[in-house]
């Protein structure tokens, strides 16, 4: 039996999706990974302190690479190479690939001195310049380009107002999360004898954040989709 014209149509539109999505896709991946590895690097769990500090490389890689692949899904709007296209999504894969196996490796000799090249970092007061410049400034980085290059799309090149607002929730959470990260985390963890760090609302603050990213980048994207025809 001959499937209908409005069944192939369908699947025609579900695979245009799909292609859509593949790079937001990435992100949400890789933000997963993140969170698997910042559960385990820091959760009150018995491993091995080897075994800690090679999930606090992994994680740390993630967040370089992460926030990296989200920057270049601001680029992917410009249009500069087709969505969903092998070039495209080789190139993503590719480059984050590299900041995540370089920034991993800085992590990895480190945490366990293989050259001995960071070993005065291992000292008090403990300060890796490195890692600082790759955990916390470079993501930094990348997110604001992200967001300028997102807001400039949507306010100069489409003429919308509207994804402006999640992609500004999308950044109060993030913003709010840091907050409690670096701010009231020493407090909470004073005022209930360590049971409670800001890192438990910085992680829901952040997911919040993803979210929000997901919610813009839908309602940007989902004008492209072609209905099907009956």
């Amino acid at each position: 039996m001959a499937p209908s014209t409005t069944s192939v149509a369908t699947l025609e539109v579900l695979q245009l999706q799909y292609q859509y999505a593949i790079e937001i896709q990435l992100f949400l991946i890789g933000y997963i990974i993140v969170e698997i590895c910042e559960i385990i690097s820091v959760g009150h769990f018995p491993l091995d302190g080897a075994i800690r500090r090679g999930f606090s490389a992994a994680h740390i890689a993630a967040v370089v690479a992460t926030t990296w692949i989200l920057m270049l899904n601001g680029a992917v709007g410009y249009q500069l190479l087709d969505d969903g296209t092998a070039l495209s999504i080789g190139l993503i894969l590719i480059s984050a690939a590299v900041w995540f196996v370089g920034t991993g490796y800085i992590a990895l000799d480190t945490g366990f001195s293989w050259t001995g090249y960071w070993d005065d970092t291992l000292s008090a007061p403990n300060r890796s310049y490195w890692l600082y410049t790759l955990y916390q400034l470079v993501p930094l980085v990348f997110l604001v380009i992200f967001f300028i290059l997102e807001a400039y799309l949507v306010l100069r090149v489409l003429g919308e107002k509207k994804p402006m607002l999640y992609l500004t929730l999308a950044a109060l959470m993030f913003a709010i999360g840091q907050v409690f990260q670096y701010v009231i985390s020493v407090h909470l963890c004073n005022s209930t004898n360590g049971a409670i760090n800001g890192g438990l609302f910085e992680t829901l603050f952040t997911l919040l954040a993803v979210i929000f990213v997901w919610v813009f980048w839908s309602s940007i994207t989902e004008d492209d989709w072609p209905m099907p025809m009956a």
